[in-house]
């Protein structure tokens, strides 16, 4: 998190493995998308988290930066074709997402 260190990036297998099953894949990164891009052809890059959500059936949140925490969720919600979150980092309360109009799904939690 928080580092533009891709190496051994649990985002990287997701992604490949989403685009490899005919996903299309929009993907962002605060610091790693210099590196990514080379190593994920497949997957589209976007200029921002809102550029990434824009339309999206699926949001899966793959780290914990600092700026996916402090993301404007109702702008979010409007942004997205189905308000789904998918949160593999556990930045986002439960509750609170669910109450916000999201269907959410996190790691290890209710």
């Amino acid at each position: 998190p928080n580092t533009d260190d891709m190496r051994d990036a649990p985002s990287i297998a997701i992604a490949q493995a989403l685009a490899d099953a005919g996903v299309e894949v929009v993907a962002y990164d605060p610091e790693g998308m210099e590196l990514a891009a080379p190593i994920m052809p497949e997957v589209t890059m976007a200029a921002s988290a809102y550029d990434a959500i824009e339309g999206a059936d699926v949001v899966a949140i793959v780290t914990e930066w600092d700026a996916f925490r402090a993301l404007d969720l109702e702008r979010m919600k409007q942004a997205m074709k189905c308000p789904v979150v998918v949160d593999l980092r556990n930045i986002y309360e439960p509750a609170d997402m669910r109450e916000r109009g999201f269907a959410y799904t996190s790691i290890g939690r209710a």
